[in-house]
């Protein structure tokens, strides 16, 4: 193939991106992106500011362990209609609207909390943000995988992850500007720039509500497989000569919560736990790094403004180019290549932030950092996303993407909880040392896992 015909096929790839569903999801993800960094990486800088500890902030980036169990409840969003919701917007859309409408209440909490006076009040409000946002991402992720064929995941992906960013550059530098534009003083801690702040990103789930109520519900054959699966348990448990009412319960218990998670064991076998130990472990480099991230530019001395620019600007956009390079790898080479180039790119960048921590306030150093860093968890992202929705059975998209993304962030969210203890005791160089060393075991399970799914298909 000469290089006129390579380039013009790569050039073709990129034309999935104008596929009407596709693009539907930058709103969607701008959704689901919005108040992540509200209650983890801006909140963390707020609280350094309000002068809160760093180990008491690394701790509270359990609150974040809400997205880590949220299968728990994902059988409920899946199944459970909501009285007028269900019936005038379908099951994705109800629970996308009411888990949209308490993320911005929570949000206008939040804001007329002051974490100097009363941190309690803060941490309140945000676990309510978290439990509602958790609730958004387990129907949002069902929608995105419903709502086109497997071929497309991980355009779908790229351009959720584009709408996601482009919400945490408002979530973050959005808000920091907005606090410093009305900060009187720097030097001197004040609540009101940071409630004003605060209040404009409750606004701003607007953008998410208007999109709920404009979208369709994907087309699913959902009733048929739920109603096989009911029957099917009825006929077991009707020799116990139970009351007919409690063998329904039963009975959609077992569709709703049992039935989800034996589809996937049935359907992988012996590989589903080596699967779920890929999926624990894959982003653990990025979020235990992530934590101590905004501690780290306030103690290096950069300023709000500096912070927003760089990281919270430009490095988002540099996650966006990632994000699109990612979902044209996996079309070009496959998921799993891509899979292991973002979890090595993604370790490995975590090591320059040991050489932005020598160097002290060098915002040309940030931005390079900033920049290799991002476009890495751009690429790696993309590829996680589409690797999940493709492990998926579209009968229960909710409950079995809920369970993986849970598990996905238990394991780190926990992990990074001891980050500020750990920064505290050894320093920023030796933490960023051993996040990048965190990701050596990712690599093993990825060549594992790839080499599974190809031994599997080759004995088709």
């Amino acid at each position: 193939m000469n290089t006129s015909s390579t380039l013009s096929s790569w050039l073709s790839a990129f034309r999935i991106y104008a596929h009407p569903r596709v693009l539907g999801m930058l709103s969607l993800g701008f959704s689901a992106g919005l108040p992540l960094l509200l209650i983890m990486g801006t909140l963390s800088f707020w609280l350094r500011e309000a002068d809160v500890d760093r180990t008491t902030i690394g701790h509270l980036s359990w609150i974040g362990l809400a997205y880590g169990f949220k299968w728990l409840w994902s059988p409920l969003v899946d199944r459970m209609p909501l009285p007028i919701f269900t019936r005038l917007l379908g099951r994705r859309r109800a629970w996308l609207l009411l888990s949209q409408i308490v993320i911005a209440i929570a949000l206008v909490g939040i804001a007329n909390s002051d974490p100097a006076v009363n941190l309690t009040y803060t941490v309140f409000f945000a676990l309510a943000v978290a439990f509602a946002s958790a609730t958004q991402d387990i129907a949002l992720d069902a929608y995105r995988i419903e709502a086109v064929s497997l071929e497309l995941q991980g355009a779908m992906a790229a351009t959720y992850q584009a709408g996601y960013r482009l919400a945490m550059i408002l979530a973050s530098a959005g808000v920091l500007w907005i606090a410093a534009a009305v900060d009187s003083s720097e030097a001197i801690y004040d609540h009101a720039p940071w409630r004003f702040a605060y209040l404009i990103m409750a606004g701003f789930m607007a953008v998410g509500i208007i999109t709920t109520l404009i979208i369709r519900e994907p087309d699913v054959s959902f009733n048929k497989v739920i109603s096989e699966n009911e029957a099917l348990a009825r006929q077991a448990i009707a020799h116990w000569q139970l009351n007919e009412k409690f063998i329904q319960v039963l009975a959609w218990l077992y569709g709703a919560i049992i039935a989800p998670f034996r589809d996937f064991i049935v359907r992988h076998g012996k590989q589903a736990l080596l699967i779920l130990g890929l999926i624990a472990i894959y982003r653990i480099s990025d979020v235990v790094m992530g934590v101590m991230s905004n501690p780290f530019y306030v103690d290096m001395g950069y300023t709000k403004n500096e912070v927003a620019t760089v990281s919270k600007v430009y490095g988002v956009l540099m996650t966006i180019v990632g994000a699109g390079l990612g979902g044209v790898l996996i079309l070009k080479i496959g998921i799993m290549r891509t899979l292991f180039l973002g979890a090595v790119l993604s370790a490995a960048t975590n090591l320059l932030f040991v050489w932005l921590a020598g160097r002290g306030h060098d915002v040309s150093g940030l931005i390079f950092t900033i920049s290799a860093d991002n476009l890495s968890a751009g690429i790696a992202s993309c590829a996680f996303i589409a690797y999940l929705s493709g492990l998926t059975n579209s009968a229960y998209s909710a409950t079995q993407y809920a369970l993986f993304s849970s598990v996905m962030l238990l394991l780190p969210k926990f992990v990074a909880g001891f980050s500020g203890q750990f920064v505290d005791a050894y320093g920023y160089e030796n933490f960023f040392i051993v996040t990048a060393l965190l990701g050596l075991p990712v690599l093993v399970l990825v060549w594992l896992a790839g080499k599974a799914k190809f031994e599997e298909k080759d004995t088709r």
